[in-house]
């Protein structure tokens, strides 16, 4: 059986990116240090199979073109979590999401943020 496990990315700061997407939601599952040497940090969603791996390295600049990938996530409530995450200084765009999106009626509605590498994030409103 095949089975999709994780998706790597590389990061400028380990610390910032596990802060940052604790702050969407993810958790922390494990680090470690890969053969070559580089630092690792499995991050995944309750109820979810796949992670994000983050991976650190001294001899790598990570410069993310703009619109290169981006991950998705499904939310419940997209007007409440823009907003939560906006109150905790989560830069959310459209900038005018407060106008678009009715509470509570966000079904198809998406939102973007933004990592500290530049990754996108989209937010999916589920009803």
């Amino acid at each position: 059986m095949l089975r999709f496990l994780h998706t790597r990315i590389r990061v400028s700061d380990m610390e910032a990116s596990i802060a940052f997407y604790s702050r969407l939601g993810f958790m922390l599952t494990r680090r470690m240090t890969s053969p070559m040497g580089n630092c690792l940090a499995y991050m995944g969603i309750p109820g979810s199979n796949h992670e994000l791996e983050f991976c650190w390295s001294s001899d790598y600049t990570v410069a993310v073109p703009e619109d290169l990938m981006h991950t998705a996530l499904s939310v419940d409530d997209l007007y409440a979590e823009c907003e939560r995450l906006e109150n905790s200084g989560v830069e959310v765009w459209p900038v005018d999401w407060r106008t678009r999106f009715v509470p509570g009626l966000c079904e198809g509605a998406i939102a973007f943020v933004t990592d500290p590498d530049g990754y996108e994030v989209e937010l999916i409103g589920s009803h």
